[in-house]
């Protein structure tokens, strides 16, 4: 196994130390903010979790043979994971009601409350708002995580494609899917009659199962094996769909998810899945 670390700045002693720890054949820069020590003994994993959680360090165990053109998707989640904020969230702030809105969100994130539930009554609150409150949120409040056009620049490289699914809504992923050169999208659509949103959701609701099934119907559509797809996402409701995946990420994730993923970034952006992928 290689052993790669990752942080915002990394000091020398503390790579050396992980070395001696992992008896490391040697110590190779990725990019500035992530190394690799080759051929890192696996024994010691949790002195290694230990040290890296002490030194605000992300670490993944990565098999020495995988390369990144062994995938062929990569999924992701929208709010809080490709963009910075939560996009019902910031609607809601123009309602004056961000705060009730927010803690409905954040506790289905933790898994707190059942999601389409959530759902359902976080946007009931967004009633006679303004459907030009929509296109604000997207022209002034939502930003792309740092490294997000890294990671998707990479993966376009290596011949990966991308499936952006959401429990937002499909006014956002459809302006990001041509922004970003995505290749597909799914998401909530939120109904609004004479310019004003009703309150209400047309169509299924894209839940956690809804995530987890366009994963398994977009891999299939491609003839690739869960082996070769990426998942990554940080809410409860995105547990399924990282299940159905070979390599899954938590990505500055709630403690629930950070525990069943295959690798959690914390401190690094999301150009930090790229030395995860061998």
């Amino acid at each position: 196994m290689n052993l790669i670390v990752q942080g915002r700045d990394i000091p020398t002693p503390h790579l050396k130390q992980l070395a001696r720890l992992t008896a490391a054949r040697a110590i190779e820069a990725v990019s500035p903010t992530a190394f690799r020590l080759v051929a890192a003994d696996g024994g010691p994993r949790a002195e290694v979790a230990a040290f890296c959680e002490a030194n605000a360090l992300d670490h993944g165990w990565v098999p020495a043979t995988r390369r990144i053109t062994d995938f062929g998707l990569l999924v992701m989640d929208m709010d809080s994971t490709l963009i910075t904020i939560e996009c019902i969230d910031e609607i809601a702030d123009m309602q004056g009601l961000k705060p009730e809105v927010s803690a409905i969100t954040e506790a289905a994130m933790r898994g707190e409350i059942d999601f389409a539930e959530s759902l359902r009554r976080r946007v009931s609150l967004l009633e006679g708002l303004d459907e030009s409150a929509l296109q604000r949120v997207y022209d002034e409040r939502l930003q792309l995580s740092p490294g997000a056009e890294t990671l998707l620049a990479a993966a376009r490289a290596a011949g990966i494609r991308t499936l952006l699914v959401s429990g937002g809504f499909t006014f956002f992923t459809e302006r990001l899917k041509p922004r970003l050169a995505l290749d597909y999208t799914a998401a909530n659509t939120l109904e609004a009659t004479g310019g004003k949103l009703t309150g209400r959701l047309r169509g299924d609701i894209v839940d956690a199962q809804g995530k987890a099934d366009w994963l398994n119907r977009v891999r299939a559509e491609l003839g690739l094996t869960r082996e070769q797809v990426i998942a990554m996402g940080d809410g409860a409701n995105d547990l399924r769909m990282m299940a159905e995946a070979g390599v899954s990420i938590a990505y500055r994730a709630k403690p629930v998810v950070r525990e069943k993923a295959s690798y959690a970034l914390n401190q690094v952006g999301l150009d930090g899945v790229i030395p995860l992928l061998g």
